[in-house]
């Protein structure tokens, strides 16, 4: 099959062609008949298969007919990152409709976002805690929405965005279509599924284990010889573009540090920077200006770059779900990948989780240069955090004089002794009231 033989509109059918689209993805191939015709549609499908597009396209499609200048699609995604990319996708397709699209997220100023609603947009990417306060602001009006996309519902659901998602979908019109993909499909996206689709189609692509492009190995090393191995890896790989993964957000920074004294083109994306900065990392680990990208989750999804042909897992991720958004990074769009995962003693049960999910047991390897003997250091000094510089007591000086009644007052004062208080009622007193003989009346005199 060919994207040719789908019946989009002339424009949109213009800019597959630009984005030299030619075969659809197996995510893409059976969901767009589908939102095509209008169904609801609850897509399974990994990442980096394509889903992005089978969501994007049939929509361009749709608002090609009826009115502009009001939002007609909200697709809700649960980064920033991911918003972004979405919203690339749709510029890129949809390059010659001239439909409007914008994204919604926090981290950057409200002002804009609510500058370009203004102007009247189409299309909508948000994130739902900022989408909710344009809803409690009234600078967004969903009354007309048309399609619904909840993106990567799962990823959602494990950053507690749900009772957001609940809310927002209370504003949007009960007649709409809804669609839903998720990398994977426990419980509670189930009964989300049953509560917001009405007899939906269900496509499913490689649903069960990550992508059959992708290599994977375990590499069995002792915690503090994990960023020691990473380099020894590094140096003895044929790497292009290479994403780590890491537990915290003060790991990642502390490895790109080390990645970065050791010669690489290296940089850390995590939740302590600013929108600017986290734009800067991505643009730059997109365009090749860094080599490696070192990463917390926040990064699993998101991150559409086709060069990077290696995830190393620096800290074994939390679940065996968790695992397959990671390595979904790499072996993207029919190309070959290698995911390597450090693990320590204390990752056998979650080693075991993630072969019932491939349904191959991985292959362990060392490395014959590699010295894992060396002692663990009596502390704690890749990882430690710096010791908090002592809190000085700040010293006024005669320009600096400190704010308050008496504040900073050093001399003696004199004591007040019992006549002093007596007196200073007494002319208090006699300040406040002026007394009238003729009326038998007082009147207030306010102190000045």
């Amino acid at each position: 099959m060919e994207f040719n033989e789908f019946d989009f509109h002339p424009t949109v059918a213009a800019g597959v062609k630009a984005a030299g689209y030619l075969t659809p993805t197996p995510i893409q191939s059976q969901a767009i008949p589908a939102v095509l015709k209008g169904s609801d549609v609850m897509g399974l499908a990994q990442t980096g298969t394509g889903k992005t597009a089978a969501f994007v396209l049939p929509i361009l499609n749709r608002l090609m007919q009826g009115p502009r200048g009001h939002v007609r699609a909200l697709v809700i995604a649960p980064t920033r990152e991911l918003a972004e990319q979405t919203h690339e996708t749709i510029k890129i397709l949809g390059k010659q409709t001239r439909l409007k699209s914008i994204t919604v997220y926090g981290g950057v100023s409200i002002k804009p976002q609510i500058q370009k609603l203004g102007t009247g947009v189409e299309i909508v990417v948000a994130c739902p805690g900022r989408l909710l306060d344009h809803i409690n602001q009234r600078t967004i009006n969903l009354s007309k929405i048309e399609v619904l996309v909840l993106d990567e519902a799962d990823r959602m659901f494990d950053m507690g965005f749900l009772p957001d998602i609940k809310k927002i979908i209370k504003q949007v019109p009960a007649k709409r279509q809804t669609l839903m993909f998720s990398a994977t499909m426990p419980d509670d996206i189930r009964r989300l599924a049953h509560e917001v689709l009405h007899t939906p189609v269900t496509v499913q692509v490689d649903h069960a284990a990550p992508a059959s492009t992708v290599a994977h190995a375990l590499y069995p090393v002792d915690q503090h010889l994990k960023t020691a191995l990473l380099l020894e890896l590094l140096r003895h790989t044929d790497t292009d573009s290479v994403l780590v993964f890491t537990r915290t957000k003060h790991r990642a920074r502390r490895v790109g540090e080390q990645l970065v004294r050791s010669g690489y083109r290296a940089v850390s994306l995590q939740g302590n920077l600013t929108q600017n900065k986290r734009q800067e990392a991505l643009d730059g680990f997109r365009k090749g200006a860094y080599q490696v990208l070192v990463a917390t989750d926040i990064a699993a999804r998101g991150i559409d770059v086709s060069s990077i042909s290696h995830v190393i897992n620096y800290d074994m991720p939390d679940t065996a779900d968790a695992y397959t958004h990671r390595i979904g990074r790499t072996g993207r769009a029919a190309k070959t990948g290698d995911a390597f995962t450090f693990i320590t003693r204390e990752d056998d049960d979650m080693v075991r989780a993630i072969e019932r999910v491939l349904g191959v047991k991985v292959e362990r390897r060392l490395l014959e240069s590699f010295d894992y003997k060396k002692p663990s250091p009596s502390r704690d000094t890749e990882f430690a955090r710096p010791p908090r510089e002592p809190q000085r007591r700040r010293e006024h000086t005669a320009a600096q004089k400190p704010k308050g009644y008496n504040a900073g007052r050093t001399e003696k004062r004199k004591p007040v002794t019992a006549e002093d208080k007596k007196t200073l009622q007494k002319n208090f007193a006699s300040r406040r009231f002026t007394w009238s003989t003729a009326n038998n009346s007082r009147t207030h005199n306010p102190v000045a």
